[in-house]
């Protein structure tokens, strides 16, 4: 770009919610799917869901509108199909036959991969590139999506997937050398999106951004030249848009004089994960130094079970001293205040005190969210039935939006002298007072741990105990915990939120599905039963519901993939157990059977890491009063007469901080927090945990640490890594590596499962090997469960043989 660039409008926002006030993008999905509508019915929905994304944005005063956010089921997915990174194995059929059968699989072929957006709960489709990808510009979304705009009146940004992000989180074809990385093919994908960005500057586009996460974790010396070679590059290129590259989750690092050296005209910093360069952390960090890991700062160290150290304060993370005016003079900061990740309402102080830190070290400053507003639900008004006291506290995607444009006038309007005023409620950091919040308990501070929930028996006691009790066969078959809920189980749910159906008969329908699920795995042979969860209607909004210290929203859905939709709670309080939660279920499941029945309990880190939690103390001290109302659950269920508690930690891995430095005291708290949670448990209970999408070989050592007798792991779309003989190490436990994929509708066949099977037995004796799926069956159908839960006994069963011939 030789000519002079445009000017940045004051405020914008970095993405928003695409699933539809009232989840329109998931019933139009599943609508096609099933067969009841057509392709162009659901390009239709996208198409008023974008038209009307863009009215809003528009009608809340916000100066610079993106496109492009929206997506039928990925980004990466999109950014794959842009630009012509589609696998052989997939096409033959439609564009969209082969775009969903990416996402979900079809008949006879597998989904490509799936795993987290850094440390979210959204999950993306892991692109796969080989040596021999053909890479070829399909331009049809961004441009169409920009006429789209145009039409109603209105220019946008288009907004991409940086080439550097979308190659460091692809993975290497099947086939590919060893020594083959995606980021090797960058020079071939950096030819398309020239390609791309001259198209855009001919359709009249003045700018482009694109997002570059990947930037705010560890780069090698490769990795940012591969930076400094991308935006170069692209920046060199005659009759372009202006770039704008954007980053968030956390600090650039070592990546933001890489790019601040490159001709790119605007660089968007995360300033609630991050920090102002050269200063102190960011916004996101309450006054007493806490936050989210990759939010804001880090909770300081906890010791292992074992070791001294109970939760204390936590630390605010070193920041690195870098350049500061020079750095970024003459380039445009888009700067994250407002977080696009939490439910708090914006600081407007502090968040304008950053934004001054910043203007003087900029020569443009645009306010902005964080990171794309996905990560948060629709519309605050939309949920009247929230305590008043907790709703003054919060803002979601509208009112985030307004608090960007409030804030660029604000900025607008203020010299470059220190801020005055301030917010008139309470924000973020400030302690929550509402009458819903009781006093904590004594026994749930972290200083008054009941020494029954820090040590348990050696684990070979405790194997010996539970082998003598449980008598399992080898392979034991299992399920993961949930079974499908019916549209007759959904509705009756509903009916008694709105008070159209008495708890008796809700309870009578719980109790004929849980024996409906008991009855149909006893059928088909598994060993260790489920109760199928038919009275949740999440694994964490459930237990919210039953502890204090949550709120719980009508319609605050934020979009984990594709169709799929979760309800985070709001955690402002302190947090204890009234009463049992799981227990008269529980027990109802095991008296309907011999057959041991686990009892069903989502782990401290899971339950905060997928809720909006308050930041007001250490986030430590919120998981360990979350783990201490577990506990208790499990001694009830234990005392029940409940052997076998599964207590679920999907997110374990999920809440590490992003970068190297940080992650050693979050494992060992994180751990503290599990053991302090089953600890309590005698030596014949049999503890197990499920860790989802969790690049689990990356954490084997925390794995092993939890110290639960048995680990399953969603692992069908990872290939199994987590069974390098390397990786697997000492891992003495059981483990079970999902070999049904529940995120897609294919069946496996019994060979399939049985060549997992025989991938995990190469390296572990077949008494430590578990067959199951690699997640709850919730979203499965009974016929599609059933085939699958047939195929996985009949291999178990048949590898089972062959273990004793």
């Amino acid at each position: 770009m030789t000519a002079r660039p445009p000017t940045f409008p004051a405020s914008t926002v970095l993405g928003y919610p695409r699933i539809g006030p009232h989840r329109e993008l998931k019933r139009a999905l599943e609508s096609y799917w099933d067969g009841r509508s057509t392709y162009q019915d659901l390009q239709s929905t996208g198409r008023r869901l974008r038209e009307e994304t863009w009215r809003r944005l528009d009608g809340l005063g916000l100066g610079a509108l993106p496109s492009g956010t929206f997506s039928l089921y990925d980004q990466m997915l999109d950014t794959a199909v842009l630009l012509g990174a589609v696998p052989d194995r997939y096409r033959g059929g439609t564009s969209e036959e082969a775009y969903f059968a990416m996402a979900r699989g079809a008949e006879g072929v597998a989904p490509l991969r799936m795993t987290k957006w850094f440390d979210t709960n959204y999950h993306y489709i892991v692109p796969e590139i080989g040596p021999d990808t053909s890479f070829r510009l399909d331009a049809t979304k961004p441009l169409s999506e920009v006429r789209e705009a145009r039409e109603l009146g209105l220019e946008t940004r288009p907004v991409l997937v940086g080439p550097v992000t979308f190659l460091l989180l692809s993975q290497a074809a099947p086939g590919a050398p060893a020594e083959f990385a995606p980021l090797d093919r960058l020079a071939d994908v950096l030819g398309v999106y020239e390609e791309l960005l001259q198209e855009l500057a001919a359709e009249g586009v003045e700018w482009v951004q694109l997002d570059e996460p990947a930037l705010v974790t560890d780069r090698t010396g490769v990795q940012l030249a591969a930076v400094r070679t991308t935006y170069e590059r692209l920046g060199g290129l005659a009759d372009r848009p202006a770039l704008f590259v954007a980053s968030y989750f956390g600090d650039l690092g070592d990546a933001l004089p890489v790019l601040a050296a490159t001709p790119v005209e605007a660089i968007g910093l995360d300033l609630v994960a991050g920090s102002v360069p050269g200063s102190v952390p960011g916004i996101g960090a309450a006054a007493d130094e806490t936050a989210l890991p990759g939010k804001a700062a880090l909770p300081g160290k906890a010791a292992l079970p074992g070791k001294a150290a109970l939760p204390g304060k936590a630390a605010l993370p070193e920041t690195t001293a870098r350049p500061g005016k020079a750095l970024l003079a003459g380039k445009t900061v888009v700067a994250g205040v407002v977080s696009g990740r939490d439910v708090w309402r914006t600081d407007q102080e502090r968040a304008l005190a950053t934004l001054l830190a910043v203007r003087e070290q900029a020569g443009h400053v645009v306010v902005s969210t964080s990171c794309s507003l996905l990560h948060v639900p629709y519309d605050l008004d939309l949920e009247p039935g929230l305590d008043p006291d907790v709703r003054r506290r919060l803002a979601f995607a509208d009112q985030k939006v307004a608090e960007v444009v409030e804030l660029a006038a604000l900025l607008a309007a203020t010299p470059n002298a220190a801020p005055v005023g301030g917010p008139t409620t309470p924000a973020a950091g400030q302690p929550a007072k509402t009458n819903a919040a009781p006093e904590p308990a004594k026994e749930h501070t972290p200083e008054h741990t009941p020494e029954h929930m820090l040590v348990r028996s050696p684990y070979a006691v405790r194997a010996a105990a539970q082998a003598e009790h449980l008598r399992l066969p080898p392979l034991p078959v299992t399920t993961i915990g949930s079974f499908p809920q019916t549209g007759e189980l959904r509705e009756a749910r509903a009916a008694l939120a709105a008070g159209e159906l008495d708890e008796a008969a809700y309870d009578d329908l719980v109790r004929a599905e849980i024996a409906r699920a008991v009855a149909l795995q006893e059928r088909l042979g598994l060993d260790v039963l489920v109760h199928g969860e038919p009275e949740r209607n999440d694994m964490v909004q459930y237990f919210a519901e039953h502890l204090d210290g949550f709120a719980v929203t009508g319609n605050g859905w934020v979009q984990s993939y594709g169709s799929r939709c979760t309800r985070p709670p709001i955690l402002y309080g302190d947090v204890r157990r009234p009463e049992p939660i799981t227990v008269r279920w529980a027990h109802h499941a095991q008296s309907l059977t011999d057959k041991p029945v686990k009892g069903m309990l989502t782990g401290p880190v899971t339950i905060v890491a997928w809720s909006f939690v308050r930041d007001d103390i250490p986030l430590r001290d919120v998981v360990f009063q979350v783990a201490d109302a577990i506990g208790y659950e499990v001694r009830d269920l234990e005392a029940a007469g409940v052997t076998v508690i599964q207590v679920d930690e999907p997110a374990l891995r999920e809440l590490m901080p992003l970068r190297r430095e940080d992650q050693d005291a979050y494992l060992e708290w994180a751990v503290a927090a599990y053991r302090r949670a089953t600890s309590g448990a005698g030596d014949r209970t049999q503890i197990h945990t499920h860790l989802c999408y969790s690049d689990a070989d990356q954490i084997l050592d925390a794995i092993d640490a939890l110290d639960a007798d048995v680990t399953t792991i969603e692992s069908a779309r990872s290939g199994a890594r987590i069974l390098d003989e390397e990786a697997i190490g000492d891992f003495e436990r059981g483990l079970g590596p999902g070999v049904y994929d529940i995120h897609s509708p294919r069946v496996p066949s019994t060979w399939e499962i049985e060549v997992a099977l025989k991938a995990a037995l190469r390296v572990l004796p077949a008494d430590r090997v578990w067959v199951n799926p690699d997640c709850g069956l919730k979203t499965r159908t009974y016929d599609q469960v059933e085939a699958a839960l047939t195929n996985l006994v009949s291999a178990a069963r048949h590898l089972r043989g062959d273990q004793r011939s």
